[in-house]
């Protein structure tokens, strides 16, 4: 029995044979050529063919893994017509008079090589898909057809790596698991992966000459490790934590597509909570109306300097173009507290919690608010946005918010950037915030009770204190009747409440939720078929 560990990209259980798929490598020579554009028009032809090639795995994961995950293919269709990659390929063919094959290798790796070495996660990950293009385009020029993907039984694909065409091209039913030496959370392999459901390791240190086919493994998401040749102990328990996979398995699909409403009509928005894009897939998986709350303090957190407009942009976009129609609601970052960052400065504080955080550096600091803004709003044209901001405790607050708004609006306006206005609401996480109720509803289009520092702040429980955990009591009778003001003051002026903090996924307190008249839940997306199982069962 041997144990490697690795990064889950997806949190599953699987149990079963091995199939090492081992890639043919490609060895391209150096060949030269007395007619460069003879070869410069095998490129063109090879280009076309991968073209249709790609149009058939677009098709293909469009009916197994929908039009978001299927959008890969597209990318490298058009990573193809790349004025940039072309250019290189026929630059090197006429200037050093190689043949097609050659120019293609060695310009896939001048590429890949050059994303690999960016700072950005994002496109790290795109090396790999120049890789891929660049060989296909090598398999099309050599008449290859490349890798055999069949496997006769359901088993646990080990690689070097894996393409996203690599895993469309297999059969969806037969693979149980992957685990890969090599790859990335942020690459389209891990987000497929997630979209089909299929427990993922990346970066597990194998050496691939020591796993063969058809040995036994059990590929454990949850713990994220993988055991080759497991004993009786190791496999029973797997085999009762692959048990309970399947009884939630089997609720997504008696709830899948079901709305949240009580047996006596009432209908509750039930949201998922996510920390950054890798967790779109989660929402997704188990059908979530919409993001409640999208933390974007989590672009700031793991770097040494502040993400750039563009970079949040990038984000931004790719949540909104994934959910579609669906509403996604954008908290501005909550940098503090807890959440600390060396590059914001913030210097130590006795009480951090109650110090200088979220919307308090924003507005101390305009000059990151309006970067988040900017990007924020030019992302409004990709979806259903909203946006929400954290730890409010005045209107004026409030109003000078609007204020930084109105002037990034004009400086978008100015430069003729589209944008849309978005639906803005506020957090309710303060006492303060719960007493002025009245008049911040006035302001704002939504209110959003974040229930965690709301019951921190009441109850002056520090809820990083272990020694404190006895006091701590998010079922405060004091918590529950200021939830009943806040959404008592939104619907005194026609606008909607709901809760993102962690009793919003409290199966004890949905009925009572329900009956102060919440209008939606954002929870954890594990907790949104559980949840909308018990609103089902109200009466």
């Amino acid at each position: 029995m041997v144990k490697f560990l690795g990064k889950s990209v997806y949190k599953g259980i699987a149990i079963g044979p091995v199939h090492v798929l081992k890639k043919e490598e490609q060895k391209v020579k150096r060949n030269k050529t007395e007619d460069p554009e003879k070869e410069i028009e095998k490129v063109g032809q090879a280009v076309l063919q991968a073209q249709q090639q790609l149009q058939k795995l677009y098709d293909k994961a469009l009916k197994e893994v929908g039009e978001t995950s299927a959008a890969i293919f597209e990318v490298h269709q058009m990573m193809l017509e790349d004025e940039d990659y072309l250019d290189a390929i026929h630059n090197m063919i006429r200037t050093e008079l190689v043949g097609a094959e050659y120019a293609v290798a060695v310009t896939g790796d001048n590429f890949s090589q050059m994303f690999a070495g960016m700072d950005d996660d994002y496109m790290r990950a795109r090396a790999a898909d120049v890789k891929d293009i660049s060989n296909r385009l090598i398999q099309c020029l050599s008449g290859q057809d490349g890798s055999d993907f069949a496997f006769e039984e359901p088993s646990i694909i080990v690689a070097d790596d894996l393409s996203p065409s690599e895993t469309v091209q297999m059969d969806k039913e037969k693979i149980l698991a992957f685990v890969t030496v090599h790859g990335s959370a942020n690459s389209h392999t891990s987000i497929l992966a997630r979209m089909m459901n299929i427990p993922a390791l990346i970066g597990v240190p194998l050496d691939l000459s020591q796993i063969r086919s058809g040995m036994k493994a059990v590929v454990d998401g949850m713990q994220g490790e993988v055991v080759f040749e497991p004993d009786e102990g190791v496999c029973e328990e797997a085999a009762n934590k692959l048990a309970k996979e399947k009884e939630k398995l089997h609720l997504l699909q008696e709830l899948k597509g079901k709305e949240n409403v009580t047996l006596g009509g009432k209908h509750v928005h039930v949201y998922a909570n996510i920390g950054g894009v890798g967790d779109v897939g989660y929402v997704l998986e188990n059908d979530a109306g919409g993001i409640g709350l999208f933390r974007s303090e989590f672009l700031y957190l793991g770097r040494e300097d502040f993400p750039t407009e563009e970079e949040q942009l990038q984000a931004y976009r790719q949540v909104l173009q994934t959910m579609g129609e669906k509403k996604v609601i954008i908290r501005t970052l909550d940098i503090g507290a807890d959440k600390q960052v060396d590059y914001f400065h913030l210097g130590k504080e006795e009480n951090p919690a109650l110090g200088y955080r979220a919307i308090r550096i924003c507005l101390k600091q305009p000059d990151i608010f309006k970067t988040q803004l900017r990007a924020l709003f030019r992302a409004t044209v990709y979806g259903n946005l909203s946006i929400m901001y954290p730890m409010i405790t005045s209107t004026e607050e409030v109003a000078r918010i609007f204020e930084i708004v109105e002037e990034v609006k004009t400086e978008l306006a100015k430069a003729q950037i589209p944008f849309k206005d978005p639906e803005q609401g506020i957090m309710i996480e303060t006492p303060a915030a719960v007493m002025i109720g009245d008049e911040l509803a006035q302001m704002v289009d939504f209110f959003s009770i974040g229930t965690n520092d709301l019951t921190q702040y009441t109850l002056a429980i520090d809820r990083q204190n272990e020694k404190l955990d006895d006091f701590y009591n998010p079922h405060h009778k004091a918590i529950l009747k200021m939830i009943q003001m806040v959404v008592d003051s939104a619907h005194k002026y026609g606008k909607w409440a709901g809760i993102c903090g962690e009793l919003g996924g409290d199966l004890e307190l949905t009925e009572e939720f329900v009956k102060m008249g919440v209008d939606e839940l954002s929870v954890s997306p594990s907790l949104i078929l559980p949840l909308r199982k018990r609103i089902r069962e109200l009466s």
